[in-house]
């Protein structure tokens, strides 16, 4: 068993879509209609037969009340991999991503968080 697909759940799609592909660097999948919103997935560019994110509307009450509280108490919605976490906190600070923790040592880790403008604080962790 793997993990194929995981969810993000984003307050807007078309924002979240440039934001994770223009500005993360995420590579769109699949883009697909379904009903009032679009089946959106993305890919590392370095796996691209890897997991999917799905970014998931979150129209459903009980998916906008997790979203919401899980921001107010400052917790992370999910976590990104990266190989050197003071050269994508510079890139991302650049292009104008606001980071709530700058690169911090946590033991073996050394992790930052930041706000995806989307509803969503996103934990990027370098081990």
């Amino acid at each position: 068993m793997k993990i194929m697909v995981t969810s993000l759940f984003v307050q807007d799609q078309d924002k979240a879509l440039p934001f994770y592909t223009e500005t993360l660097g995420f590579v769109k999948k699949h883009d697909v209609p379904v009903g009032k919103f679009r089946w959106i997935a993305l890919v590392s560019p370095d796996e691209q037969d890897g997991t999917e994110l799905l970014l998931e509307p979150n129209d459903h009450p009980a998916a906008r009340e997790y979203q919401k509280k899980i921001f107010a108490d400052g917790i992370p919605a999910t976590m990104f991999g990266v190989a050197d976490i003071h050269q994508e906190y510079e890139r991302l600070s650049e292009n104008g991503v606001k980071f709530t923790i700058e690169p911090t040592k946590m033991g073996e880790l050394t992790i930052a968080v930041f706000d995806d403008t989307c509803g969503n604080f996103i934990q990027i962790v370098q081990k």
